[in-house]
């Protein structure tokens, strides 16, 4: 579902290929195949969990494209089963700069690790790069790293209180004190739960497969559609189902979909004799012809007052006949 060309783009990998362009290296020099393949591992878990909304920075928003780029690839081939994620942004802290006023980034080393030991976060946050502006001096807000990481996390009130200090000219140092306050009053009952969860492995173990198991509960029996839609089901399923319903084998029809010199789509349903039952109008895209042959599969012969005009059954074909062969795949589903 997802193009080499879409992967080419990704930010991540586009930055390894420019820096070993830089240094007159091979472009996919120490580029893993985890790397590049990063965004559909991401794509997949998002799109697994039929998600709508999706919290990021402004600097992820690539990662949602990508994913709303393989659900709709998916949707035109085998219909409407993936939902399109929206990525959801709180512009205040879209984007953190770094201790240097870069992108806030492992690969740049300049990250503040929230859970890393009190006095360790005080020393990082004392190198954070500002101007030279001595106190008293009235200072800017705007493209302060230390202004930005602060209004992450502080309340409306405490960021106006921080910006009129700026323009009284608090000086840096007092600046980075109320940062580090802020912060570990925020981080510290957090900080405290990491460490307990890293002290006790087994409790840790628990809960990961406890939560391994709640997403399993949701993403097994989507995967289980996917793998339908796709044509990817199991050997059997036609012989469990046969002996399940006591019917014979000549009730196990199959829906053909082909498409004509017209340039349209069209789909016809036999029977296991390779007998015609039901043939459609010809549809605009094999999207549309997947999803009326679900509709049909669905509702079964019901379906057929809505569709009027774009199937019809076949000649000589009774309800009955047609009937119980869209009941073959109302049970195959079930």
């Amino acid at each position: 579902m997802t193009g080499k060309g879409v992967l080419n783009r990704a930010h991540a990998y586009k930055a390894s290929v420019d820096k070993n362009e830089a240094t007159g290296n091979d472009p996919d020099a120490d580029v893993t195949a985890g790397l590049f393949m990063y965004p559909v591992l991401m794509g997949a878990d998002i799109l697994m969990f039929r998600t709508h909304k999706v919290p990021v920075g402004r600097d992820q928003i690539q990662h949602i494209e990508m994913a709303r780029d393989m659900a709709q690839r998916f949707n035109h081939l085998y219909g409407e089963h993936l939902v399109l994620p929206e990525a959801v942004i709180e512009e205040s802290v879209a984007l953190l700069p770094g201790l240097d006023g870069r992108k806030m980034s492992k690969s740049y080393d300049n990250t503040i690790p929230l859970f890393t030991p009190r006095e360790q976060l005080r020393k990082l946050i004392a190198g954070i790069l500002t101007d030279s502006r001595a106190p008293g001096e009235p200072k800017e807000t705007e493209g302060s790293a230390l202004f930005q990481i602060y209004q992450a996390f502080a309340s409306a009130p405490e960021t106006a209180a921080l910006r009129q200090a700026y323009a009284d000219g608090i000086s840096w140092g007092d600046a980075k004190q109320l940062l580090f306050e802020r912060i570990d009053q925020e981080v510290a009952p957090m900080r405290e739960r990491y460490h307990a969860f890293i002290n006790d492995p087994d409790q840790l173990e628990a809960i990961l497969q406890a939560g391994a198991q709640k997403a399993r509960q949701v993403a097994s029996p989507f995967m289980g559609e996917l793998r339908q839609a796709v044509g990817l089901r199991k050997l059997s399923a036609q012989a469990v189902v046969a002996k399940k319903d006591k019917v014979s084998k000549t009730a196990a029809p199959a829906f053909k979909q082909y498409r004509e010199a017209d340039g349209q789509f069209y789909f016809k349903l036999l029977d296991a004799d390779a007998r015609l039952l039901l043939q459609s109008q010809g549809f605009e895209s094999p999207k549309d012809a997947a999803q009326t042959i679900k509709v049909l599969q669905k509702e079964g012969s019901a379906a057929l007052v809505t569709l009027q005009g774009k199937v019809d059954i076949a000649q000589g074909i009774s309800t009955a006949e047609l009937d119980a062969a869209l009941h073959f795949f109302a049970v195959a589903s079930s």
